[in-house]
């Protein structure tokens, strides 16, 4: 925490910590009594508490294995560090001397009693005014950070009273001047320097404690994040913190920044900016340790290549934890009242907690009170744990708060006799190895496939030549065998009448040659072996005619099964046409149906209108709880038969209903589609149904008001996803929104328009095309009509707009004049900054904050009287963190502070 008005100096270097141990303890006389003017030492024990066991082979731990059982004995170091005093310390105590006098070369502090009696304190380190950061990292962090990147868990922390440079020793990000980098800046640039990001991964979480709740400074949100504690080995887990992974140091810093905005702060009479919670940064690195796998693999020379491939890696899992607790104070002192002193008190009982459980572990209690405290539970492992813990205390000099530093110096030696026991943290990487025998898997398995898809595919080829081949050879058969037939067809037939020829020839010489009989009769029976072989020949070519016969017969039955099964296709025709006629009359009776639900959600939200706030009188109260069981039992029942309606008809259908031709229908089927889109479930399946696309073309097309107003409440609630605020920009919907706005009358239609549009103005992507295609005109064409209401949504919408190019200035995206200045809406900002309606007055005032963040804007503003009521707002706004905005906001204008010097005005 940065003292009010201290800043600390670059003083010498001194030797540092790094590579030094201890080797035996130094025992010191105690003496307690402080009404004896003697010296009071302290034992300390330093054991193994430097950065030796980083140089120590991981064997000296437990030999190099992920046991939980092997460790080393290692006490928490403490190095206290003074810083100089303020300028209000410098005005009031300038008469006296200050409370304790370091003795750095001694590694000793004298705290003065008064003015003849002080007690002298030995600590690991003492620290002057004069120490820089450098000095202080090296001697306080730099040896834990080292002991994380060898698999140790390290824990950095800063106690003291508030105002005494915790948060400055700790987080500062040395925007202006490098050297005035804190410890988790130094500490973080020297892990990236050392691991590698190709085979490493650093991960950081970063959280408050505030009021006994534990909240995610990197998710506003995530405001009650559970500690869990593992019953066997009794690490603390935060499974709904946000981890973060980080490649560079410029994210680690963007990343710090968000966090510190939203850390809880307040202004008391010890600190201008007082840290209200207990900030815990950690900073998970898990390491693949190399060469280990190169010598277990030279040990067994028998071991194939795919054994070595399936050796899973060695990764070392260390945790830092860097925690800035709030200041420590006294109530009297720092003039605490309201919820600032709850906030005191709670801080001040997780201190004392804290203490309690230092006490217990340096007296070597059976009983550690942990659970006192959320606080104490994170820092079990810190404490009598496994982690190397390194704890800077701070003081400032003023013998005014003599007893808060005594108090801060002795917690300091307690903790200085708690023992850790340091732990190793090694494991297999199992999932690694996990996913390469995945992915050596999917690669043969993708070899097969594709050595059975070639297999399948020559199979295949093969079979088709084949059948091409028998069919080939099936035609030339059947070719050969009817020129075979005909042949011997033909043959026969000449053979036939030759022999009728020759038989004739013979009965006509038979009477002249009667004396050839014998001979003739021989010929005959030559003849007669003929004809026998003509007629076997006769009977074959019969056959085979036979044979094609029957396969005609057999297409002829293919065709005739063909003509069957082109009646039954035609039976199913006709059953299809039958059910087509019938769907269409369900058809029929859902639109009658969702014309009825249309006309009783219009009667519901009439009933509402008439039963919500208007002019009533006496007896509200009793009036109200009479209606709203009625109005509820009916929001209800639309609602339930709005659900029904779309299990039972389907979005598509609803949807389609858009495009009627009969106007009801359409106004009936929008509304429908407005109060499905009113539920969060329901709006994704819209978009991706077209529903977004469809609500924006009957937007533009319809003419009718009614139309006009419910779908632009539908697109409202569409607009407030990121993903639909594109495309609703990319399919026109700013013109079209504007459009409707400037034609419509209605307020409640320009409230619905106001608020699609303000939804818009949240965007930081869509800053310039939203201005481009006309919203901010828009917005402020609405003014003019001069409805609460309307003039609600459009000052939400310029808030969002101012604080997204807030935003962007910060981040270095924009440079120039604000858009909103450009477009003129910088007179009606300051006209309306002091609305009497509360909503208008409240976004107004955030948007004249977030313009007076751009130091560019600051000469329009002032022209313009809006330095007037941003001094205002930073007096009189009714929101703390509003009129704490807008005071930062004035303080850090260089333009605004000389505007307000030149007027003689004391700021």
């Amino acid at each position: 925490m940065a003292s009010g008005g201290a800043n600390y100096r670059n003083g010498t270097q001194r030797n540092s910590l790094k590579g030094t141990t201890t080797a035996t303890d130094r025992q010191l006389s105690m003496n307690l009594n402080p009404s004896k003017a003697a010296l009071k030492n302290k034992s300390l024990s330093s054991v193994g508490a430097s950065s030796g066991l980083r140089k120590s082979s991981p064997g000296s731990l437990g030999g190099g294995t992920a046991k939980d059982d092997a460790g080393v004995p290692g006490r928490v170091r403490v190095a206290v560090r003074l810083r100089p005093r303020n300028a209000e310390e410098s005005v009031a105590d300038a008469d006296f001397a200050d409370c304790v006098e370091l003795q750095p070369e001694f590694k000793r502090l004298k705290l003065r009693k008064n003015n003849w009696d002080t007690d002298t304190y030995e600590f690991d380190e003492v620290l002057t005014e004069f120490a820089s950061q450098k000095r202080v990292y090296e001697v306080v962090a730099k040896p834990v950070v080292e002991s994380v990147l060898d698999g140790y868990n390290g824990t950095v922390m800063a106690y003291g009273q508030t105002g005494t440079g915790k948060t400055y020793t700790l987080g500062r990000l040395g925007e202006e001047d490098t050297a005035d980098r804190g410890i988790i800046v130094r500490a973080m640039e020297d892990i990236l320097a050392d691991v590698s990001l190709e085979s490493d991964s650093v991960s950081v979480s970063y959280l408050q404690l505030y009021m006994e709740s534990l909240q995610d400074l990197l998710d506003p949100t995530n405001d009650n994040i559970s500690i869990v504690e593992d019953p066997k080995s009794g690490d603390v887990s935060l499974p709904g913190a946000t981890l973060v992974e980080i490649r560079d140091q410029q994210s680690f810093l963007e990343l710090l920044q968000l966090g510190e905005a939203h850390r809880y702060a307040a202004n008391t009479r010890l600190n201008t900016e007082s840290s209200r919670s207990h900030a815990l940064l950690m900073v998970h690195v898990k390491r693949s340790v190399k060469g280990r796998e190169l010598a277990h693999s030279s040990q067994n020379g028998n071991s194939t290549n795919m054994a070595k491939s399936l050796r899973p890696t060695l990764v070392r899992k260390g945790k830092l934890v860097v925690v800035d607790l709030a200041g420590s104070e006294r109530i009297d002192k720092s003039g605490s009242e309201g919820h600032t002193l709850e906030e005191a008190k709670s801080i001040n009982l997780s201190l004392s907690a804290l203490g309690k459980c230092i006490n217990a572990l340096a007296e070597n209690s059976a009983h550690v009170p942990v659970r006192d405290s959320k606080l104490t539970r994170l820092l079990r492992d810190s404490f009598g744990g496994t982690a190397r813990t390194s704890l800077v205390i701070t003081i400032g000099p003023s013998p005014r708060h003599r007893g808060e530093t005594t108090s801060t110096i002795m917690f300091g030696q307690r903790a200085m006799k708690v023992e850790n026991m340091l732990k190793l943290k090694e494991e297999f990487d199992y999932k690694s190895l996990a996913r390469k025998l995945d992915i050596q898997l999917d690669k043969l398995i993708m070899e097969h496939e594709r050595k059975q898809k070639a297999f399948e595919e020559e199979i295949e080829r093969i079979t088709t030549d084949t059948q091409n081949q028998i069919s080939e050879a099936e035609r030339n058969y059947a070719d050969a065998m009817e020129k075979e037939r005909l042949k011997y067809q033909k043959d026969y037939m000449e053979s036939i009448k030759k022999l009728e020829e020759k038989w004739m020839m013979n009965q006509h010489k038979l009477g002249e040659r009667k004396d050839q009989m014998a001979s003739t009769a021989e010929e005959v029976a030559e003849l007669q072996k003929l004809l026998s072989k003509e007629t076997s020949l006769r009977k074959a070519a019969e056959e085979e005619v036979n044979n094609l016969k029957s396969q005609l017969a057999q297409l002829k039955m293919s065709e005739a099964s063909a003509n069957s099964e082109i009646l039954k296709l035609q039976k199913m025709l006709e059953d299809e046409a039958y059910r087509k006629e019938k769907l269409e009359g369900e058809i029929s009776m859902l639109q009658t149906q969702l014309l009825q639900l249309s006309f009783e959600a219009d009667e519901t939200r009439r009933r509402l209108d008439r039963g919500g706030p208007g002019k009533v009188l006496g007896g509200l109260d009793s009036l109200i709880s009479q209606v709203r069981p009625q109005v509820n039992d009916s929001v209800n029942e639309e609602k339930a038969s709005i659900a029904n309606l779309f299990e039972q008809v389907g979005l598509q259908k609803i949807l389609s209903l858009l495009e009627a031709e009969d106007a009801d229908v359409r106004i009936h089927a929008v509304k429908v589609v407005a109060n499905l889109a009113a539920e969060e479930s329901n709006q994704q399946k819209i978009v991706e149904a077209g529903g977004l696309t469809s609500l924006l073309l009957l937007l533009g097309s319809s003419e009718d008001e009614m139309i006009h107003r419910v779908a632009a409440g539908a697109i409202a609630n569409l607009a407030m996803n990121e993903t639909n605020q594109e495309l609703i920009l990319s399919e026109g919907g700013i013109r079209l929104l504007s459009i409707t706005a400037a034609n419509a009358e209605d307020p409640q239609t320009l409230r619905m328009v106001a608020g699609a549009i303000a939804n818009l103005c949240g965007n930081d992507k869509l800053q310039n095309k939203l201005r481009d295609e006309g919203g901010i005109k828009a917005l402020l064409g609405m003014v003019k009509c001069g409805h609460p209401d309307v003039l609600a949504q459009v000052a939400r919408g310029i808030a969002n707009f101012a604080k997204c190019e807030s935003r962007a200035s910060a981040q270095g995206s924009k440079t120039g004049r604000s858009l909103l200045i450009e477009d003129g809406a910088l007179p009606w900002i300051v006209q309306n900054a002091n609305n009497d309606v509360s909503p208008i007055r409240r976004h107004i005032e955030l948007a004249v904050c977030h313009l007076a963040q751009h130091e560019v804007n600051a000469r329009d503003m002032i022209t313009g009287g809006a330095l007037w009521e941003l001094v205002r707002i930073s007096q009189d706004c009714s929101r703390e963190d509003i009129r704490t905005l807008a005071h930062r906001t004035l303080t850090s204008s260089p333009t605004f502070l000389a505007e307000l010097r030149r007027l003689r005005i004391d700021y």
